[in-house]
């Protein structure tokens, strides 16, 4: 998912930037009732069946016509767009320029331990997690995102900039969560890919794969990434969506759900986090390395 290791950029910041943030509108129009599904899902406490999916999903406008069940997925589209647009920017564009600073100090270091062909995957994939573990500066806007998803009577009526100013550092509740799940996941999302590249599909440099390539190898990025960060996830989504006042440690929530759901809750939203994940991180990843090249050609 990133360029070969050689320690230069092919492509300039502005590009990267454009390219990745494209993607991430795009990204965003097409999955963000999915994600919406999942979040809701991870956040209900009590048992699914199918007699209760459709209230669970579609809360107050279960037995309202299609149109606006579908429209009731997109809540908190405005906080979903600035996290997941940056969230784009800073993961396509950081994880290749944290690949880029290892190759140029450690690439000696990775090649004597695992060798060149290890140690070049190995790059790829701890430059994925110090990748992930960053992302913790976006929570205050996943927060808002997931708040407004499955809570959102914790907002009432309140405007962005005065949530913000109200709640300060409220918003970065559930850090730790945060980064102890983005770390082994990114690892594991880009890591998984360049194995796949290297192994199965005998890519070699990684920015020269074509499109079924880059397919095949995020399906099994993703799936490998989503399904190890899943119990964290669920913890964290739960410590996010809270109301504002609350103020929920992770070990609670970890207490609670296993007393009261049992070890499996850890995975509530997976199946359908698994299914659209695929899908979803093909599409990102081949448009935002589609219109990359594409900018870099005029900034």
């Amino acid at each position: 998912m990133s360029p070969p290791t050689s320690g230069k950029s092919k492509e300039s910041g502005t590009a990267r930037v454009l390219g990745s943030g494209a993607s991430g509108v795009a990204e965003l129009l097409v999955f963000h009732p999915v994600d919406t599904v999942a979040k809701r899902l991870m956040s209900n406490k009590a048992k699914v069946s199918f007699s209760t999916l459709s209230p669970i999903v579609f809360r107050d406008y279960a037995t309202a016509s299609l149109p606006k069940k579908l429209l009731s997925l997109f809540p908190g589209l405005g906080y979903a767009a600035g996290y997941k647009i940056s969230q784009r920017i800073y993961k396509f564009g950081g994880q290749p320029w944290f690949n880029e600073i290892i190759t140029r100090n450690y690439k000696s270091e990775f090649t004597s331990v695992f060798g060149e062909r290890k140690g070049k995957m190995m790059m790829q994939a701890t430059a994925g997690s110090l990748t992930g573990i960053g992302e913790v500066v976006l929570l205050p806007l996943d927060a808002l995102k997931i708040k407004r998803q499955v809570n959102p009577e914790a907002f009432r009526g309140r405007g962005v900039l005065r949530i913000f100013m109200e709640e300060g550092t409220t918003l970065y509740r559930g850090w730790g969560w945060t980064m102890a799940r983005n770390a082994p996941g990114s690892f594991a999302l880009f890591g998984a890919s360049a194995v796949t590249k290297e192994y199965a599909l005998g890519v070699t440099d990684y920015s020269k794969a074509t499109w079924t390539q880059n397919f095949i190898a995020s399906i099994a990025g993703a799936v490998a990434s989503i399904t190890i960060a899943a119990p964290l996830d669920t913890v964290k989504t739960r410590i996010q969506n809270a109301n504002f006042e609350q103020k929920v440690p992770g070990l609670t929530v970890v207490r609670d759900l296993i007393r009261n759901e049992g070890p499996t809750a850890f995975f509530k939203g997976l199946t359908p986090k698994i299914l659209v994940v695929g899908p979803k991180l093909v599409f990102s990843y081949t448009l935002a390395q589609s219109l990359i090249p594409f900018f870099g050609k005029y900034v």
